[in-house]
C-alpha cells in the first residue's frame, strides 16, 4: 500500500513550532524534572548523594524558617493583589473616558514595567532609606518624625508591598482599561435611560462584561506574587531577621547559600504544588468565564 505523503507546506508548519518545543523542553520539563529527582535525594552543589526520599520534604516542612516564609508569602500574595489590582481597576475606571493628556498618561505608566526589579530594590532603598531618605525628610519637616521603613519588620514587608504595587499596577490598569474600552456604549446608554444608578451600572453592566480580563490579571498577579524575590533581596535582603523572607528566598538561601540543592528543591516543588493547587482552585470557581 502506498503511503500518504505529506504536503511540503504541512512539512514546513511542523517545523515552525520545532524551536518552541525545543526551548520548553530545555529550559522548562528538564529543569522541571531535574528538580523533582534532586528533592528526592541529599545532595551539595554540583554533586548528588544518596537516594533520601521524603526526608527533604519533611525537613522542610518541620522548618520554622519555611512556615514564617510562607506567611510572608501569602501577605505579599494578598497584599500586593488587593493594592495593586484594586487600584489599577480604579485608574481604568477614572481614565475611561475622554481627558486631556490621557494618552501620555498611558503612554508614562508602562515605565514601572520595564524596571528590573532589582533596579527597583535598590531605587526605593534609597527612598525608604531612614536616615536622609527623601520620604523620611519630607516627614520629619511636617511631623517631626520618622518611619522606621527597612528596620522595623512590619515596616519592611510594606515597604515591599509599595514598591511591588508601583510596578505592577500599571499592568492592571492597561489590562481592564482595554477590556473597558470594549464594552459597548449603548449599554450605557440605555441603562441612563432607566435612570440607573453608578454603582447599578457597573454592577450588571461593567463587572461582568470585564470579569475575564479582570480574572486574568488576579491569576497572572497572584502567581507572579508567589514568585516574588528580587524586591526582598535588593530591598531588605531578607530582612531584618526573617521578616521578608519568602519561599522564593529560602530556595535560593538554601540551594546558593547553603549548597543544599535537595532542600531547595524539596521547597521548590512545595511551591510549585501550592501555586498548582490555587490556580486549579481559581479556574473550577471561575473557569465559565473563558468558555
Amino acid at each position: 500500500m502506498e503511503k500518504k505523503r505529506i504536503p511540503l507546506k504541512e512539512q514546513g508548519k511542523k517545523w515552525f513550532i520545532a524551536p518552541a518545543i525545543t526551548w520548553l523542553m530545555l529550559f522548562t520539563l528538564a529543569p522541571l524534572i531535574y528538580t523533582v529527582y534532586l528533592s528526592f535525594h541529599g545532595s551539595r552543589f554540583l554533586k548528588v548523594t544518596r537516594f533520601v526520599g521524603l526526608k527533604n520534604f519533611v525537613n522542610v516542612l518541620t522548618d520554622y524558617r519555611f512556615w514564617g516564609a510562607f506567611r510572608v508569602t501569602i501577605i505579599f500574595v494578598l497584599g500586593g493583589l488587593a493594592l495593586s489590582v484594586g487600584l489599577g481597576l480604579l485608574f481604568a475606571l477614572l481614565f475611561n473616558r475622554q481627558i486631556k493628556g490621557v494618552q501620555v498618561f498611558r503612554t508614562l505608566s508602562t515605565m514601572p514595567l520595564f524596571t528590573a526589579p532589582v533596579a527597583l530594590g535598590y531605587i526605593f532603598m534609597i527612598i525608604f532609606y531612614e536616615n536622609g531618605g527623601p520620604i523620611n525628610n519630607f516627614l520629619t519637616t511636617i511631623i517631626s518624625k520618622q518611619v522606621p521603613w527597612l528596620s522595623n519588620p512590619n515596616w519592611a514587608v510594606f515597604s515591599i508591598l509599595i514598591a511591588d504595587t508601583w510596578q505592577w499596577t500599571p499592568f492592571a490598569f492597561l489590562v481592564l482599561l482595554a477590556s473597558l474600552q470594549s464594552v459597548p456604549k449603548d449599554l450605557y446608554e440605555a441603562a441612563s435611560l432607566d435612570s440607573a444608578s453608578s454603582w447599578d451600572i457597573f454592577k450588571h453592566i461593567t463587572f461582568p462584561l470585564i470579569s475575564s480580563a479582570l480574572g486574568t490579571v488576579i491569576i497572572l498577579r497572584v502567581v507572579e506574587a508567589f514568585k516574588v524575590f528580587d524586591l526582598p533581596f535588593a530591598l531588605t535582603n531578607g530582612g531584618p531577621g526573617l521578616a521578608t523572607r519568602t519561599l522564593t528566598f529560602n530556595v535560593y538561601t538554601n540551594g546558593l547559600r547553603d549548597q543544599n540543592l535537595g532542600a531547595a528543591s524539596a521547597t521548590a516543588i512545595v511551591l510549585l504544588v501550592i501555586v498548582l493547587i490555587v490556580s486549579a482552585l481559581f479556574f473550577k470557581r471561575y473557569g465559565s468565564n473563558y468558555e
